[in-house]
This record gives structure tokens, C-alpha cells and sequence, in this order.
């Protein structure tokens, strides 16, 4: 697999993450941490379902400890304390906070053998982050209270734990992407465990709910995942990092065809931002060799 390839892989996660805000919405009212159960269990069975025929790959789920505290921690980690940012500050301000992680994982690629990070690269993450600000900015932005400090430092920890899981990913090359699906299954039982702990347990009422949580887990929290691990390990990490800015303007966008949000003017500059930034960030895929 050439790189590019890869980094086509790792760039069709953030098209499946970017249906998670309009897929979640229409759960219904699962709670937080139950409905990350539900997913991910179904995440794990996406990825074991790719073993048929490949009775070898089940080994790939014995790794190393540094392996599992990586990819658990990251995909655990990063949720949970997303969830609490959530609930503890205003989203807004939280998902601004929690879109630092693309800008991070571009500055962490220059830690990494044999990476250098050029000034387009950093042009271009930087572009993305300015308009994911005026995406933001759109949506009530108004200062936080005292009391939400917890949630916003929750949300920012986040995103270094993301960065960190990802550019980690490319250190742990030699772990193959199979041991994905056992990262899942560990979160997901972490997450009912949590669930179990602090909230009640809510069903779908209807099948438009259970059929969004199928595609949650299939796709946002299931195939996003095994994509994005194949782009962090053999794409291009500057790239994908830059490029994930595009995750909450698809998002919003997917939110207006759905009836969820309305469009604005912030909206299209955001867009121009962000897209011009991704192609920044990405000249040197389209350069000819």
C-alpha cells in the first residue's frame, strides 16, 4: 500500500466522522456512555466480521501493554472525557476546545523519524483552525462561568489525548490494524461499566433510532477507526491532520440537510477556510513526482 493510498484510507474516517452529530442526534435520548457501549460493541463486530477467512488475524489482539494502554486509552480516554466536557461547559466552546487535536497532531508529526514538518503544512493546519473558530463563533459563543472551567480543561485534554493516540499509532506501525477491533471491545466495556455506574438505561423507542445506532457503529464508531489507523500508520500525518478540520464543517453541513442547524455566512467563509487549508496542507499529494 503506497502512502497515498493510505492517506485516501485515513481520509474516509473523517467523512464517516463527520455523520456522528446528525447520526447521534437522531438516537433519540440514550445516555452518553450507554449509547458509546452500543457502538463501539458494534465497532468491535465490524472489524472481527473482516477476520472471515483470515483465521490468523485474531492473533493480532496479543500486544504488547504499551499497545493496549495506546489504543484503549485513546479511544476510552478521548470519549470519556469528551462526554464530560459535554456536560460540563457549553458545546460550543467545548468542540472548540476539542478541535485543538488536528493542529496538535500536525505540530506532534515532527517528533516522529523521518517526518519534517514543512511551513505549508503549518499554513495550512493554521487556516483550518481559523475557520473552524468562525464555525464556532456562529454558534452562541458567550464567554463560560467559573464553574464550566472543569468541562473546558475535560475538552482540551481531549484533544491531546487524540493527538497523542494518533501520532502514537504511527510509532506502533508493526501493531496491525486487526487489534483495532479488540481496542473497541475494551472500550465498549469500559463504557458500560461507566454507564452502569452513573446513569439509567434508556431503549430506542422506535426503529429509525435502533437503525441510527447500527450506522453509528458501523461507520463513526466502527470503520472511521480501522480507516483512521491505516492513514496514521502508513499516510501522510500532516495531511490528515490538517485535513480533519473538515470534520465539523461536513458536520454542520450534514446538520442542515437534515433540518438540524441553518445555513449562515459564517458557514461558507468557514468552508473556504477550511478547504482552502486542507489543499494547502495536502500540495504535496497533488505535486507530480
Amino acid at each position: 500500500m503506497t502512502p497515498r493510498t493510505a492517506t485516501l484510507i485515513g481520509l474516509t474516517a473523517i467523512l464517516m466522522w463527520s455523520l456522528l452529530a446528525v447520526l447521534t442526534v437522531a438516537t433519540g435520548k440514550i445516555p452518553a456512555f450507554q449509547l458509546a457501549a452500543m457502538t463501539f460493541a458494534i465497532g468491535a463486530l465490524v472489524g472481527s466480521l473482516t477476520w472471515i477467512g483470515r483465521p490468523d488475524a485474531i492473533r493480532a489482539l496479543r500486544q504488547a501493554p504499551l499497545a493496549w494502554i495506546v489504543g484503549v486509552g485513546g479511544l476510552f480516554g478521548y470519549h470519556a472525557l469528551y462526554f464530560l466536557a459535554l456536560r460540563f461547559a457549553p458545546p460550543a466552546e467545548a468542540g472548540l476546545l476539542n478541535y485543538l487535536w488536528p493542529l496538535l497532531i500536525v505540530l506532534f508529526s515532527s517528533a516522529l523519524p523521518g517526518e519534517r514538518l514543512a511551513p505549508h503544512h503549518i499554513i495550512g493546519a493554521l487556516l483550518g483552525l481559523a475557520g473552524t473558530v468562525l464555525l464556532f463563533a456562529g454558534n452562541s459563543m458567550s464567554g463560560f462561568a467559573p464553574g464550566q472551567l472543569p468541562g473546558l480543561l475535560a475538552a482540551f485534554v481531549a484533544a491531546f489525548i487524540w493527538a497523542v493516540y494518533s501520532v502514537m499509532s504511527r510509532k506502533l506501525k508493526s501493531v496491525p490494524t486487526d487489534a483495532v477491533a479488540g481496542f473497541c471491545l475494551a472500550t465498549a466495556l469500559l463504557a458500560a461499566l461507566v454507564h452502569a455506574l452513573i446513569e439509567d438505561t434508556v431503549w430506542p423507542e422506535t426503529s429509525a433510532q435502533w437503525l441510527a445506532i447500527t450506522a453509528l457503529g458501523v461507520g463513526p464508531v466502527g470503520a472511521a477507526f480501522y480507516a483512521w489507523d491505516v492513514g496514521m500508520k502508513r499516510g501522510d500525518i500532516r495531511v490528515l491532520g490538517a485535513a480533519s478540520y473538515a470534520t465539523p464543517l461536513l458536520s454542520t453541513s450534514f446538520l442542515i440537510l437534515a433540518g438540524y442547524a441553518k445555513p449562515s455566512a459564517n458557514i461558507a467563509i468557514a468552508a473556504v477556510l477550511i478547504a482552502g487549508g486542507g489543499l494547502i496542507a495536502a500540495r504535496d499529494m497533488f505535486r507530480k513526482r
